[in-house]
């Protein structure tokens, strides 16, 4: 099977994806790549059917592990955590933070999300000339705020891991995702350290001083993956589930007025924001424990990396009938923006909700919200698994 040099097509690439997607998933399921992310070697699923079961196949492992130790791949985490585990480990440690995650603390931060997104927005219309980046306005403050308020660390150094979260999970050199995510462990630590000196009513005091119905606890090592996971996957979700789709509704004008006119039209329209330019492109890594056929394709044991295109599964016609329309009145229930089977992400009834209350609001307090940049111009941020724009200029026109 021949290469296909993703890392080839460079910038063209990480703006518009979709279209070099359709063309291979034209001619099969599954095929060799090579990442613009340090120029490993993967298998990559296409297509809604073959992508979601392969989210769901425990032959694929997310122990790193397993990985086949030819490949050339720096660790993006601190510590063990849900999206580095297999059953039973996996089961383990979902079951201790899900029973602290809990609906009840979900559905409390609701007026604290609106607080907090109101006032970012009196910040953001004080401009004299009505210009700002949504990015650092709105979509990155918003759910770095709320994941700070629910784990309880307010003083957390926000730019520093701002830039150290984009590194680690985007960075085309091994070498600065590595620094990257070694940088942030060091400070996660510490914040685990104080948390556990200072408890509060938090769900991270909960994680620490907290235990299963057994008496099970989260050792250091869990609880630094925790942090972790929790504080980056936590906010990288929502910052560009709220940034591709503001974008989305700007440039379709159609969909835009739809929406204005009906608001409670908000939950379906986060929906297909979710399915037609989500936030993940591609989940974290799978590992082959044995060898699996997918679609006619062999792909071999022995740990090989396997990538699944969430991006491509959520834009396939043969699920979602003209897929690369933007239309917030399709039934888009059924994507996969969240993930599918046992590692199904945690966090999206958080992120839903951040998202719905900020695309609401913005809309509410900007009557005349327009781009202000051609969208051929943004720049996205580099790598195949976080999707989104490094900034999205905008203007609320007075």
């Amino acid at each position: 099977m021949s290469i296909v040099d993703l890392a080839a097509l460079g910038e063209s690439f990480t703006r518009d994806p979709y279209p070099v997607y359709a063309r291979l998933r034209a001619q099969g399921p599954v095929h060799r790549v090579r990442m613009p992310e340090g120029g490993a070697q993967a298998w990559l699923v296409v297509g809604y059917e073959a992508g979601r079961a392969a989210l769901a196949d425990p032959r694929l492992s997310k122990d790193w592990s397993r990985a086949s130790p030819s490949l050339p791949l720096a660790a993006v985490s601190s510590g063990p955590h849900m999206l580095r585990a297999d059953p039973p480990d996996h089961t383990r440690l979902r079951k201790l933070v899900a029973q602290e995650f809990t609906a009840r603390r979900v559905e409390e931060l609701a007026p604290r999300i609106q607080k907090t997104a109101d006032a970012l927005l009196d910040r953001m219309l004080t401009a004299p000339d009505g210009r700002a980046d949504l990015v650092q306005a709105l979509s990155f403050p918003l759910p770095i705020s709320v994941i700070c308020e629910l784990l309880g660390v307010p003083d957390l150094d926000r730019d520093s891991f701002r830039t150290w979260s984009n590194d680690a999970l985007g960075a085309t050199d091994p070498g600065v995702r590595k620094a990257a995510a070694a940088s942030m462990a060091r400070y996660i630590e510490e914040l685990v350290e104080g948390k556990r000196q200072r408890p509060g009513d938090d769900l991270m005091s909960a994680l620490i001083h907290g235990a299963g119905e057994d008496g099970d606890r989260l050792s250091h090592e869990e609880l630094v993956g925790m942090a972790w996971l929790l504080l980056v996957a936590g906010h990288e979700t929502t910052v560009n589930l709220i940034s591709n789709g503001v974008l989305a509704l700007l440039t379709h004008p159609d969909q835009l007025a739809a929406l204005r006119a009906d608001p409670s039209l908000v939950d379906a329209a986060v929906e297909e924001m979710l399915r037609y330019d989500g936030p993940v492109e591609t989940p974290t890594f799978r590992f082959t424990v044995d060898p699996v056929e997918i679609g006619g394709t062999v792909i071999p044991g022995g740990g090989e990396l396997v990538l699944v295109a969430m991006a491509d599964a959520n834009r396939d016609p043969a699920r979602f009938p003209s897929a690369d329309r933007f239309d917030i009145s399709r039934d888009a229930r059924g994507h996969v923006a969240f993930g599918h089977g046992i590692h199904y992400c945690l966090g999206a009834p958080l992120a839903r909700l951040e998202a719905r209350i900020a695309i609401r609001t913005l809309l509410e307090r900007c009557a005349d919200l327009t781009l202000d940049i051609h969208p051929a111009a943004i720049t996205w941020r580099p790598g195949m698994m976080i999707r989104g724009p490094r900034s999205l200029p905008v203007r609320v026109r007075r």
